[in-house]
């Protein structure tokens, strides 16, 4: 019988370390005779990178809560079609630097009711754009965004230049999300040598691995 897909997602602030330890988690798969789609999210098609553009560009200012909402369910949706659910289905695992808990965690640190958008819309937009598809496993790379800031620096794109309060925020949001199904979502201390972290993914990850 082929292998079973997996699903694997990391996430967390800006600076935390995603792209670093989703490319271990590829070399670790990798190395147990697996083929690995290593992507990303807003991003990952063409359509998904020309939106992550869009997003990111200091230039764009301020957007509407829904429009921001939609053009990253946009790349989701394009993603989990193109992408995922392919890479499922010939068994392969996937690894994904974030998820829809991103858009809940950033958009709900808003502060305002009017600045954000609600979140049974992110929750129930997110469902519709994944079309149920959930990874295996999500792993929060937590750390204080004091910590993060340091990592990303002052070339900052306009989502990171929102400032220190919102970013801590967006932590809690994201330790809120992560605790609400402990079990397919692990919250890993993101602090420490690359390969301490390493290690503790991998921990993570281990009993869906082998």
């Amino acid at each position: 019988m082929p292998p079973s897909g997996l699903f694997f997602v990391l996430d967390g602030l800006d600076g935390c370390g995603k792209s670093t330890q989703a490319g271990r988690l590829v070399r670790r798969f990798e190395a147990l005779g697996r083929t690995v789609v290593h992507t990303r999210e807003p991003g990952g098609s063409t359509l998904g990178e020309r939106v992550r553009a869009l997003l990111l560009d200091k230039e764009l200012g301020e957007v509407a809560p829904m429009a921001e909402v939609f053009l990253y369910q946009a790349s989701r949706a394009q993603l989990v079609e193109e992408v995922i659910r392919p890479a499922l289905a010939r068994g392969e695992v996937i690894v994904c630097e974030r998820w829809h808990y991103a858009t809940s965690a950033y958009q709900g640190a808003y502060e305002g009711v009017g600045r954000r958008a609600g979140d049974e819309a992110v929750r129930a937009s997110s469902a519709l754009a994944t079309g149920g598809t959930e990874p295996d496993r999500a792993i929060l790379l937590d750390m204080p965004p004091e910590a993060s800031d340091e990592r990303v620096g002052h070339d900052r794109d306009r989502l990171e230049s929102r400032g220190d309060d919102y970013r801590a925020r967006v932590g809690e949001r994201f330790r809120a999300i992560f605790r609400e199904v402990p079990d397919q979502r692990r919250i890993v201390d993101g602090r420490g040598s690359i390969d301490e972290v390493g290690d503790r993914v991998w921990e993570a990850v281990r009993d869906l691995a082998t």
